[in-house]
């Protein structure tokens, strides 16, 4: 698994019409509140055109893309932490992912109602945002009254977690966000067990009209506050994903020509998904199967080989290494290694994105 995303939004802002166009799913879309009353899950590959091309060179029995799990809760509305609308029992089921892909509205539709009655992203943003930290702060409220109590023994390491515990529960009482907060790495990861949605990286999708999708003066608001709080931007037009979604896929590529688009929105959320988490892809081959495997950028060679099992990290010895631009220019690992282009790697080794591996352990 490449990495999952939660998908937030106010109901009727195009979050389950989305969700379908991405991952062929189905999923029930409606012009009402709380349609999507389950979670819908999808499972999508992670297109990679440099899994085709490695391919086409070793000619593997099966070829294996890194995916991206997509996760569609029920809209939210204010007061969703209080139990409005269909309360937040529904933000459990994204309390586990990595990083979340917030739906906002930014087209007018007079068929398509919006809950506020109006379309304002900053404001339907504000609104999502507060109701994830008022969730966070009565998990927070409860860690901090667990945690007080266990630090009674005088504990350091416990007394530690309990200060950037108040910490956090001061940052979500005041609204002022915690991305300061994680910039500690103690602090960050005292606060890793608790899953906190407002603590998660966001990636913005607008969904706008077929004729904006160059943006309007909505999006370029919207852009300025993602780029305050280090987030992505992706513009889409929800309607129009779901028409690629429906075409031969051979005639996608004609379809984007004609639109003036580069790609599809599903291939931009996911570069978006893969920068807001700072994650690179490397392969692995052989004549049994061609593999994408998804780990974070600064990810050491013992890191990489514990991905593809927990045993190659664990005995790793060295890692023989080639980059992908070397293995296609050379026609494969034979020719790479004919050109002094097969590198042997250590543990102290960081992949760079594309590194083609093969791991040598001893268990």
């Amino acid at each position: 698994m490449g990495f999952r995303c939660g998908i937030v939004g106010l109901p009727n802002v195009g979050k389950s019409t989305l969700f379908n166009a991405l991952t062929h799913a189905g999923a029930q879309a409606e012009n009402y509140p709380f349609c999507t009353i389950d979670p819908n899950v999808g499972i999508v590959e992670v297109p990679d055109p440099r899994l085709r091309a490695i391919a086409q060179l070793v000619n593997p029995a099966k070829v294996i893309p890194t995916a991206i799990e997509f996760v569609d809760i029920a809209g939210l509305v204010a007061g969703a932490s209080k139990g409005e609308g269909l309360g937040n029992r529904f933000l459990a089921h994204i309390r586990e992912v990595d990083a979340i892909i917030h739906v906002v509205r930014a087209f007018s539709d007079d068929d398509i109602t919006h809950v506020s009655g109006k379309v304002d992203p900053l404001a339907d943003i504000a609104t999502i945002e507060t109701e994830l930290a008022l969730a966070d702060l009565e998990t927070v409220e409860r860690a901090v009254d667990r945690t007080t109590k266990a630090a009674k023994t005088g504990d350091k390491k416990i007394l530690g977690e309990l200060d950037y515990l108040r910490q956090a529960y001061t940052a979500l009482a005041h609204e002022q966000g915690l991305q300061s907060l994680l910039k500690d790495p103690q602090a960050s990861a005292a606060l890793k067990p608790l899953c906190l949605l407002s603590a998660k990286p966001v990636v913005y999708v607008v969904n706008v009209s077929e004729q904006e999708l160059n943006g309007n003066d909505q999006v370029s608001q919207l852009v300025v506050h993602a780029q305050k709080n280090q987030a992505q931007v992706v513009v889409v037009s929800a309607a129009i994903e779901q028409e690629i979604s429906e075409i031969d896929p051979h005639e996608r590529d004609g379809f984007l020509q004609d639109l003036g688009l580069e790609t599809s929105g599903l291939d931009r959320v996911i570069r978006a998904g893969y920068a807001v988490l700072d994650l690179q892809t490397f392969f692995t081959t052989g004549p049994k199967e061609v593999r994408a495997w998804t780990v974070a950028r600064g990810a050491t060679a013992p890191q990489a080989a514990g991905e593809v099992h927990t045993d190659f990290e664990r005995g790793f010895i060295r890692a023989e290494t080639i980059a992908y631009d070397d293995f296609v220019q050379y026609q494969g690992e034979q020719g790479a290694r004919e050109a002094g282009r097969l590198r042997l790697e250590g543990k102290e080794y960081m992949l760079s994105d594309g590194d083609i591996m093969y791991f040598r352990f001893n268990v």
